[in-house]
């Protein structure tokens, strides 16, 4: 059988060991952590080093050793999730919950009123946020907040503090915030600089100094085409251990092609979930046409050629 490969590989990333921790989640042996199935390519490469043994009159190659054999498998996916950059760097996953607030980044272009007050509406925090159906929002009084008064040039020209009541400032629909400013900002436009304080709606992805990738069995489905009859045959492609190689890229730009993810890992020898007898760095399964495999048989004593002992 011959087949010809042009088509994306669907990967599933697997728990390489028991009670295997990935971000703020913990995982059971061969339990799926992470799939892709945006992938825009793959690539599947194999490398080996090669010494010789040279001599003899215009000082030939006599024999070759190889050895120090590795092989890389690359994804490239057009979209990125949380737990993908989990994946791709080591970091921590936090799921914010009551008491553990997250603090959000908030600007916002606003003019000062005629007594030095700044309103904040509901729906400026809504097209700043991109959370059109909140009906609150909580603006945290803890952290200093300041306001950059802009000139008719478009620069900064001056730069003021806010007062806001004490304690936190709730936004609703019929409930403004109110923050005040000095009264001689009045009818200037100014950006105010402040935090809101979100329990849900927010999941923060922590990369620390001590984190990197980890270990996984790696498990790609694709489709290879067959020669004879066109059709697509499924095919399954397993890594039993790989190492998520830690540096990415993250590109963020206004024009150009989207930014892309890549995730490089390195093969090591293990044992596949069907093979536990012996290791590999990698397995490629080939689901053939049924029907045409039907008259081969397995018995290796059975469909050996019948040879006759050669006499001396």
């Amino acid at each position: 059988m011959k087949f010809g490969v042009r088509e994306i590989c669907d990967v599933t990333f697997k728990a390489a060991a028991n009670n295997q921790k990935v971000g703020n989640k913990v995982f059971k042996k061969y339990q799926p952590v992470f799939m892709i199935d945006t992938a825009r390519t793959s690539n599947f490469e194999q490398a080996s080093t090669t010494v010789y043994a040279q001599g003899g009159r215009g000082y030939a190659r006599l024999l070759a050793w190889e050895g120090e054999k590795t092989m890389t498998f690359t994804v490239e996916d057009a979209l990125m999730s949380p737990m993908g950059l989990a994946v791709l760097s080591g970091a921590g996953l936090i799921n914010h919950k009551v008491g553990e607030s997250a603090r959000v980044h908030v600007t916002l272009e606003k003019s000062v009123g005629a007594d030095g007050s700044i309103e904040i509406e509901l729906n400026d925090l809504k097209e700043e946020t991109g959370l059109d159906n909140a009906t609150s929002f909580v603006i945290c009084d803890c952290i200093p907040m300041y306001a950059t008064v802009i000139g008719s040039s478009g620069k900064a020209e001056d730069f003021l503090e806010v007062d806001a009541i004490s304690g936190p400032i709730t936004v609703t629909e019929s409930d403004k915030g109110i923050l005040n400013v000095d009264a001689s900002a009045a009818g200037k436009v100014v950006v105010v600089d402040f935090y809101l304080a979100m329990t849900n709606s927010v999941q923060t992805i922590t990369i620390g100094p001590e984190d990197f990738g980890g270990y996984f069995y790696v498990e790609a489905q694709t489709l290879f085409r067959d020669e004879a009859t066109g059709k697509d045959l499924a095919a399954n492609i397993t890594f039993p251990k790989v190492k998520v190689q830690s540096g990415f890229t993250f590109t963020m730009a206004a024009s150009g092609d989207p930014s892309t993810f890549n995730f490089t890992m390195d093969a090591f020898p293990g044992y596949t979930i069907a093979r536990c007898d012996k290791k590999t760095m990698c397995d490629i399964q080939i689901l053939s046409i049924a029907g045409e495999d039907e008259d081969q048989c397995l018995d290796c004593d059975v469909t050996k050629p019948e040879t006759e002992t050669p006499s001396f």
